[in-house]
């Protein structure tokens, strides 16, 4: 009689079940990506007439130079591959900017616009919006991180300005020597667009370390309780493509 097959051991079993669990996820979460980037072409195409005829510029632009370059050396058949890749990049760059550009564009003078454009700051930020506030919805957001704290205001500059100068004071009061910057959003002289806020902090200098700002962080949690309420308000129209810019990063 023939011997019977040695069962498959229970923790071989589970792990290829996992590993086809995670496999499915990795599928469907390629497959939302795609969808979302269709989508907020489609969007973006129908607000913007320019966006295709540059995404088609830039590559056959980026195409050309690589081809002619390869050609230089007798190696045009080898680069084609690679310019085509670039020009691909070249093009999605293209469109991921000018998406951000228009959702900036759109939030611009809505209220909670600079809480918003903080929360989706990339780099090691800690953002707590609205630790200051007026019943017209003026606003000044608290960020800590490598330049040391930045105090960002949004509203009317004739009420911001003691609103700034009280919170300077409270935090000063808490972490000492170390740095605080403020800034206005804003489009007047002095003043920093919504659209530039993030580039604006990244160019500030870098005064403290990563550990420092986490000690920052427990320090300035006494100031949690904000002295006026102030309601995030609506989405800025076009935020939600945030996620397809990253969608588009990582194609």
């Amino acid at each position: 009689m023939p011997a019977k097959p040695a069962p498959k051991p229970v923790s071989k079993t589970k792990d290829k079940e996992a590993a086809k669990a995670a496999a499915q996820e990795r599928r469907a979460a390629a497959k939302q990506r795609r969808a979302q980037f269709l989508e907020a072409f489609a969007v973006q195409r129908r607000e913007d007439k320019a966006l295709l005829p540059l995404m088609i510029g830039v590559f056959l632009v980026v195409v050309g130079v690589g081809f002619v370059v390869g050609l230089l050396f007798h190696k045009q058949w080898i680069a084609l591959p690679l310019a085509i890749t670039l020009g691909g990049l070249g093009a999605i760059l293209i469109f991921s900017r000018r998406v951000q550009r228009t959702v900036f564009t759109k939030a611009e003078g809505q209220p909670g616009a600079a809480a918003w454009a903080l929360e989706n700051l990339r780099g090691g930020w800690k953002v707590t919006p609205a630790v200051a506030g007026t019943t017209q919805l003026d606003a000044v957001h608290r960020v800590i991180g490598r330049p040391g704290v930045v105090l960002v205001a949004e509203g009317a500059p004739h009420r911001l300005k003691p609103l700034l100068g009280q919170e300077k004071r409270r935090v000063s009061r808490l972490i000492g020597d170390v740095p605080i910057y403020d800034v206005m959003v804003g489009n007047d002289e002095g003043q920093v667009p919504l659209a530039k806020l993030p580039r604006h902090l990244a160019k500030l200098p870098r005064n403290i370390s990563k550990e420092q700002i986490d000690g920052l962080e427990s320090k300035l949690t006494i100031l949690a309780a904000r002295t006026a309420a102030m309601p995030k308000g609506p989405l800025p129209p076009g935020a939600r493509m945030r996620n397809v810019q990253r969608a588009a990063r990582r194609r």
